[in-house]
C-alpha cells in the first residue's frame, strides 16, 4: 500500500510536460490524466454563473452576505470534487494492486 508521500509524489509528478507545451494541450492532458479537474472547475463557473444571476433578485440580503454564500456553495463543489478523485484513486491502488 502507497504512502500518503508516494500518492502525492506520483500525483504531482510528470514525466510527460515540456516547456513548449501549449496551454490548450496542457488543458487536455490534465483532463486525461484526471477527469475531476474539469469538473470540478465546471461546477465552480456553473455556482458562480448562477450565484451572479441570482444576484438581482437577493431581496434583502446583503451582498457581502450573498457573496459570501456564493463562495461557499463553490468552493463546496470544487473539495466534494476533489474528494471524489481520491476515493476513486484509493479505490484504484486498494482493489487493482
Amino acid at each position: 500500500m502507497l504512502s500518503t508521500y508516494e500518492v502525492l509524489y506520483t500525483m504531482s509528478s510528470n514525466k510527460n510536460w515540456s516547456a513548449d507545451e501549449e496551454h490548450s494541450s496542457k488543458l487536455v492532458r490534465k483532463a486525461k490524466e484526471s477527469p475531476f479537474v474539469p469538473i470540478g472547475m465546471a461546477g465552480f463557473l456553473a455556482v458562480v454563473a448562477y450565484g451572479l444571476y441570482k444576484m438581482k433578485s437577493r431581496g434583502d440580503t446583503k451582498m457581502s452576505i450573498h457573496l459570501i454564500h456564493m463562495r461557499v456553495k463553490a468552493q463546496g463543489f470544487v473539495v466534494g470534487a476533489m474528494t471524489l478523485a481520491v476515493l476513486r484513486l484509493m479505490r484504484c491502488n486498494i482493489f487493482y494492486v
